[in-house]
């Protein structure tokens, strides 16, 4: 691990994953909400046998990166800081590797955030991938009438539930591992939830001005309750294209949920990333 301040003196840890040889490619995993960078271990471990580098921050209010707050106080300006996170981490890894071409892989909270980065800095990274991800002002939309409960209303259509996590993932195992870590299962506070959302409605909405040329790939679970039966991951799809993207990939996965890198058939998530982290890596 190491740690690097960011802009507003918060220090921010970093786990790292590294080949033998010099690496092919860096994969920078941004995690979701409520979680942090550890439990993408996994897939770490396989990116490395494939012959990537991987860099993983714990976000700002979560994980070892917490404020003295609340855990999901992101702080002043919290949102747009953790996409600043993001991008000087993303020099860090470029540093560390110069020859190596970058690749950020966003899931769920990450994903949103990668989202903005794509409008800031688009022009650090070599392609970037979007994992649970969804269109945030309509999922924003559909969240308006849950009255605060934003985990109650995930997890709706998985009733009878057997935890109140089960949106997350058709693995018992990987549900129960995410209830029992205490450093998961919250939300934003409200005004770092505000921050984001204020950057759903004015910035994601309309993507623009990214390089057209640049590989985007979204992977989403069908039973994702982001996505509202894939209506808004679709509608994300959609607006890239529209963005002027010439090459985007577009994979969904019938019966999986949110997490799809817990999920059952996480294995075949892995190897259509790899296969397509080879081809856009070169």
């Amino acid at each position: 691990m190491f740690t690097f301040p960011s802009r507003d003196g918060l220090t921010i840890h970093v786990r790292q994953w590294l080949p033998t040889a010099p690496p092919r490619g860096i994969v920078q995993i941004a995690h979701g909400m409520g979680e942090h960078g550890a439990r993408y271990a996994p897939l770490a471990r396989a990116l490395v046998a494939a012959g990537y580098a991987v860099y993983a921050d714990d976000h700002r209010g979560h994980g070892l990166t917490m404020l003295p707050g609340r855990p999901g106080e992101l702080g002043v300006d919290g949102w747009n800081l953790l996409v600043e996170d993001l991008a000087t981490l993303t020099r860090i890894a470029g540093d560390h590797h110069p020859e190596a071409p970058i690749v950020l892989l966003g899931h769920s909270l990450g994903s949103f955030a990668a989202q903005q980065y794509l409008l800031d800095h688009a022009d650090l990274v070599d392609a970037v991938a979007l994992c649970g991800t969804t269109a945030v002002d309509e999922l924003f939309a559909f969240l308006s009438g849950a009255g605060g409960d934003v985990m109650g209303a995930f997890n709706a259509a998985f009733q009878p539930s057997r935890t109140e996590a089960d949106w997350l993932s058709r693995d018992e195992v990987q549900v129960d591992a995410y209830i029992a870590d205490p450093l998961c299962g919250f939300t934003l506070d409200e005004p770092s939830m505000a921050g984001l959302a204020g950057a759903a409605v004015t910035r994601l909405a309309e993507p623009k001005a990214i390089p057209t040329d640049l590989p985007l790939c979204v992977l989403v679970g069908e039973r994702d309750p982001l996505n509202q039966n894939l209506t808004l991951s679709d509608l994300v799809v959609d607006r890239y294209r529209a963005a002027g993207l010439t090459e985007v990939t577009y994979r969904t996965y019938p019966g999986a949920r949110h997490e799809l890198f817990n999920e059952t058939n996480r294995d075949e998530v892995v190897t259509d990333l790899i296969t397509w982290l080879d081809t856009v890596t070169g």
